[in-house]
């Protein structure tokens, strides 16, 4: 992949193993509501928009209150945000995969969903925000993923085409937004949650694979780094 010239990176599920997490939270309430809701019904959550997400659970929950309801009494309920652990569950090889492709002249820009005060709390717990060329949230658009604009908007913050870019997602919903943006993506996997990597031009097991895919030398293990 000679004509890529910047990494655009997702964050949740991507640099951060969050997703878990975040619907372990969301069972305990929906239980509160229907003790019967399993967590595969609300593995739909995962990488959707704040609407789409929650209807997933009020679809699971199924008692008759709108999804409006149940995101402003579960936000009411408690700050999941304000109990997260965001350096426990940073993926620690994140860090030298950042250092390495920025050494060698990537642009690298980090474009999520999620938020952009968690974003930058995720940024600066884990020390990254140095690496990052722009930091773009769906917050911004009136439509995050799967719709493309978070990532035509973050390839003009960066300069370059579309074409240029490899985006590294996780979900179904990412992979699609990246695919309809036209990007070359690598695809995270994770069999956790049912993903559909189907759209995705290569998958890795691993953040340190990203290197090898650029044609680099591949990070070194923590076990023979100097």
């Amino acid at each position: 992949m000679t004509d890529i010239k910047a990494v655009i990176f997702d964050m949740d599920g991507v640099l951060i193993d969050s997703e878990m997490r975040y619907l372990q939270y969301v069972l305990s309430f929906a239980r509160t509501k229907n003790p019967s809701v399993a967590i595969e019904q609300l593995y739909g959550m995962v990488g959707a928009s704040r609407e789409d997400s929650w209807q997933v659970l009020a679809r699971a929950v199924g008692n008759g209150q709108t999804w409006q309801e149940l995101k402003n009494e579960y936000k009411a309920s408690i700050d999941v945000f304000s109990h997260m652990d965001y350096r426990a569950i940073f993926r620690s090889e994140s860090l030298e995969v950042l250092k390495l492709l920025k050494d060698r002249g990537y642009l690298l820009a980090l474009a999520s969903s999620t938020q952009m005060d968690i974003i930058q709390r995720v940024l600066k717990e884990n020390q990254i925000a140095c690496y990052f060329d722009t930091v773009v949230s769906g917050g911004q658009f009136k439509q995050s993923k799967p719709n493309p604009e978070i990532y035509n908007y973050t390839a003009a913050q960066l300069g370059v085409d579309p074409g240029q870019c490899l985006v590294i997602e996780d979900s179904t919903l990412g992979i699609t937004a990246a695919s309809r943006a036209g990007m070359v993506i690598a695809a995270l996997i994770d069999d956790r949650f049912g993903f559909d990597r189907s759209l995705a031009h290569m998958e890795i097991s691993s953040l340190k694979e990203i290197p090898g895919l650029l044609g680099i030398s591949p990070c070194p293990s923590r076990e023979h780094a100097p």
